[in-house]
């Protein structure tokens, strides 16, 4: 290893480091990470964690919760608490492969349009101001009535949803990038538009576009968890939207069965909020550690 690289992998360590120590002086970044931790391993550890099978029925139905029942049963006479733990595995997975898609097509599309603009920036734009003017929410509605409730379908569909607001974020930085010396001085050594693009523009500036996807992954699982309530859920997994649809019929008089499912939903939508005020916070230079 030369002396050179050794240089260079020690500066990239100390921005690690300086990053992580400005993550975790913010408060709220480290609640919602804490509780992404704690559903992480609920979802790895689940076979672990739930003292019963997901699909297990007993003749213990509706019963409030209890030593026996943490979380209570539902109408079949299944562990609530056992299916909050295994449809953590679903709820998480829509968050994480939904705001991924989005991010990547986001990346991708925003990047090329700020970076060469022309032609191209102006056509890419009114794409993006059109698909921001259509009620997302009710496209998704459309897209799941039509090609079915698939969780793998419903997935690609809000990731494809929600691109744009991922795509207008870089196009903004690219724009801004482009412009800078270390960019110019790319073009003059002879670096190619499309080595620059993705060695310099998209690295530079894909920081906003990793805190706005944590935003979408707690959107994405508000969005599935809405779509279970509506009954255009996958009706063969298990996630926490899912549970709560099927306790709606016994709200009155078995409350846990809704709530303690919604109680969950409302905790991973603030973990991800949190998380990324954190990362917001990480990623703008005008803060400084301890702020």
């Amino acid at each position: 290893m030369t002396a050179e690289t050794r240089i260079t992998l020690s500066r990239k360590d100390s921005r690690f480091s300086k990053s992580l120590n400005k993550y975790f002086s913010n408060l709220k970044g480290v609640v919602g990470f804490a509780i992404l931790i704690v559903f992480v391993i609920m979802a790895v550890f689940a076979p672990l964690i739930a003292p019963y099978s997901p699909v297990e029925m007993t003749n213990e139905v509706l019963e409030s919760p209890s030593l026996s029942h943490l979380f209570g049963t539902d109408h079949l006479g299944r562990d609530i608490f056992s299916r909050i733990v295994f449809g953590s595995r679903i709820s998480l997975s829509v968050g994480f492969v939904a705001a991924g898609l989005s991010a990547i097509i986001g990346i991708f599309i925003g990047s090329f349009s700020g970076y060469f603009g022309g032609i191209t920036d102006d056509v890419v734009s009114k794409v993006i101001d059109t698909f921001l003017m259509i009620p997302s929410f009710f496209l998704i509605l459309i897209i799941v009535s039509i090609f079915g409730s698939n969780i793998l379908y419903i997935m690609l569909i809000i990731g494809v949803t929600t691109w744009p607001t991922n795509a207008r974020l870089m196009r903004g930085q690219a724009l801004s990038i482009r412009e800078r010396t270390f960019i110019m001085v790319a073009r003059s050594t002879g670096e190619s538009e499309m080595r620059i693009l993705f060695g310099h523009v998209i690295p530079n500036g894909v920081f906003p576009v990793i805190a706005n996807s944590a935003l979408q992954m707690g959107g994405a699982i508000l969005t599935e968890a809405a779509l279970s309530f509506l009954g255009l859920g996958d009706p063969n997994l298990t996630s926490w939207g899912k549970l709560i649809f099927q306790g709606r019929p016994y709200m009155t008089f078995a409350p846990w069965t809704i709530v303690i499912p919604g109680v969950f939903v409302v905790l991973a939508v603030l973990a991800f909020s949190f998380i990324g005020d954190g990362l917001q916070h990480t990623f703008n230079p005008k803060t400084k550690e301890g702020e």
